[in-house]
């Protein structure tokens, strides 16, 4: 199941990718149209999901980072163990791991998480969020999937 680790490589990759083009062509708070619904824009997050903790005073930083080492190693073990049948469940933890270790990295190299996607309804933005956060999302939905709907759950 190692190779599983090569997706979190990849999500680690494209994220970081994604951001250092946002960081080279956007200043801070600065957005781009692309299609309705949809806008780039530059912004950072200090806190965790929705901005929580954003306002923390600081220590939230090294609180995040050291529960996403945390989870990371958890998941690492996870993966490493588990029997090649179950595809579904390494996919999901998989792009967990690729997602936490991609906002992991921004908390350690700028003190926060540099988010840019911005999908919104009229006047309503979702919380704009970045490709780590979307592998997050797909994978946490995989492992949802995984729990409820796949028979041999009862024997793992």
């Amino acid at each position: 199941m190692r190779a599983w680790l090569w997706l979190s490589a990849l999500v680690i990759v494209l994220d970081q990718a994604s951001k250092y083009w946002i960081l080279q062509n956007f200043a801070l708070h600065e957005g781009m149209a692309v299609w309705p619904h949809f806008n780039l824009i530059y912004v950072r997050n200090t806190g965790a999901a929705f901005s929580f903790l954003a306002d923390a005073g600081g220590w939230q930083r090294w609180f995040f980072l050291v529960l996403s080492v945390v989870v990371s190693l958890v998941l690492i073990r996870w993966i490493w163990t588990l029997p090649p049948k179950q595809k579904l469940l390494a996919f999901a933890l998989a792009m967990i791991l690729g997602g936490a270790l991609g906002n992991a990295w921004d908390r350690l190299a700028y003190g926060y998480v540099i988010d840019f996607l911005d999908v919104y309804y009229n006047d309503a933005h979702w919380p704009a969020f970045n490709v780590a956060d979307s592998a997050i999302t797909i994978g946490a939905f995989c492992l949802i999937w995984d729990a409820l709907f796949y028979q041999d759950n009862a024997r793992r």
